[in-house]
């Protein structure tokens, strides 16, 4: 098979990005330099062959995806299940209000984040058996090729994790700041990374990951 190249994008900045929320599937949007972050990120891939670009459904991936897109007089075709994954009753929530809220599954969580499910929503299980099948799609679909996917931070980790042959349960010690570009490739073999959590340069944008103590678990 020749090779499919896959540009993997995380999306900007979000709103209320400073106080340590997740999200998941709560639509939120862009801020301010989530959007620079984008236009940077069109800029930075502005050479690339990519003849496509896919993205989840979710507002602040598609806004993301958008003057990536543009640039090439495309519009991003959305996949759905490329989703953040679900946190159900966390959905919002900072570390410390989920420990105040629940500290019991909160414990359970930390000692086993490969096999936790949050509650009502998803666990890592679902959310790799719904993003790998939709990515094997899309890479036979340009064998060849390179294609963008602007995703999420959970569900990209999840893509990169298989790539690496990282655990499940490890894989949040796989970089993904907003903004970040990683490239994979994918050919007769095993997938090779070729650029890892690569930011877009914004003036004043400090790279923000999520502070949740993963080291502390067991």
């Amino acid at each position: 098979m020749t090779s499919t190249w896959v540009y993997l994008i995380r999306h900007g900045e979000v709103e209320h990005a400073g106080e340590g929320r997740i999200f998941g599937h709560a639509d939120v949007p862009l801020s301010r330099v989530g959007r620079e972050q984008a236009e940077a990120l069109a800029r930075t891939l502005g050479s690339e062959a990519i003849e496509a670009v896919y993205a989840s459904d979710l507002v602040r991936a598609q806004a993301s995806a958008a003057p990536l897109a543009a640039a090439r007089r495309l519009v991003p075709d959305l996949v759905p299940a490329l989703r953040e994954i679900a946190l159900g009753a966390w959905e919002g929530l900072t570390f410390a209000e989920m420990e105040a809220r629940d500290p019991d599954t909160v414990r359970r969580w930390l000692a086993d984040p490969g096999g936790f499910a949050y509650p009502g929503g998803e666990s890592l299980q679902d959310l790799h058996a719904r993003v790998l099948p939709a990515l094997r799609t899309l890479v036979a679909r340009h064998a060849g090729r390179r294609i963008a996917v602007v995703a999420h931070g959970g569900s990209n980790r999840v893509i990169l994790g298989e790539a690496l042959g990282v655990p499940l349960g490890e894989i949040m010690r796989i970089g993904q700041v907003y903004g970040a570009w990683s490239l994979v490739e994918y050919g007769d073999d095993a997938p090779i990374v070729h650029t890892l959590n690569q930011p877009v340069g914004v003036p004043g944008a400090p790279p923000v990951e999520l502070s949740i103590p993963m080291d502390d678990r067991g």
